[in-house]
């Protein structure tokens, strides 16, 4: 319902993404989801089409040079996640949840933030409680320890709760 709904806005965005910018309207990257399992994740792109010649980086927020002028407008209301409501539709990934994480990350995070591991015990989702709680400010020892405490407390209230946040 939320890609018929959404979908001339999703239209606007990808001409826009288009027009201000060379390269492919989306981007998708790899990230691991339930169990670590491997999911194609789709993103409007909000960063140059080379932005990752040099490999996986991890971006440095608002002050990140490798993002768009449009991008940043993108980033800052999150429509750049739209496209992922297809996940969603597949069954890869929830509206709610942890955000899914790149496996390069993914690893690093492992090795020295106890607990890392959990978040992959749940479907990811396209926004969650570390998301609407502290953003893309979060380090990823603050987002586990949210992303956790979400997983014990789950529940089709806190889901609303988050989905509210989120729009609003």
């Amino acid at each position: 319902l939320a890609l018929i709904v959404l979908s001339p806005i999703m239209l606007i965005i990808a001409i826009l993404v288009k027009c201000t910018s060379k390269g492919p309207v989306f981007y998708i990257q790899e990230r691991l989801g339930y169990k670590g399992k491997k999911i194609k994740v789709p993103k409007f792109r909000s960063m140059r089409a080379d932005a990752e010649k040099n490999g996986a980086q991890w971006s440095s927020g608002d002050k990140d040079d490798r993002i768009t002028g449009f991008g940043r407008f993108l980033r800052k209301t999150r429509l750049d996640e739209l496209p992922q409501l297809i996940c969603c539709l597949i069954g890869t990934m929830s509206l709610i949840g942890p955000r899914p994480e790149r496996e390069c990350f993914h690893v690093e995070f492992e090795k020295y933030i106890h607990g890392f591991g959990e978040r992959l015990k749940v479907k990811p989702g396209i926004t969650g409680l570390a998301q609407v709680t502290g953003g893309y400010d979060l380090k990823p020892q603050e987002k586990v320890l949210i992303d956790i405490e979400y997983i014990k407390k789950r529940s089709i209230w806190l889901d609303i709760k988050i989905l509210f946040k989120t729009v609003g």
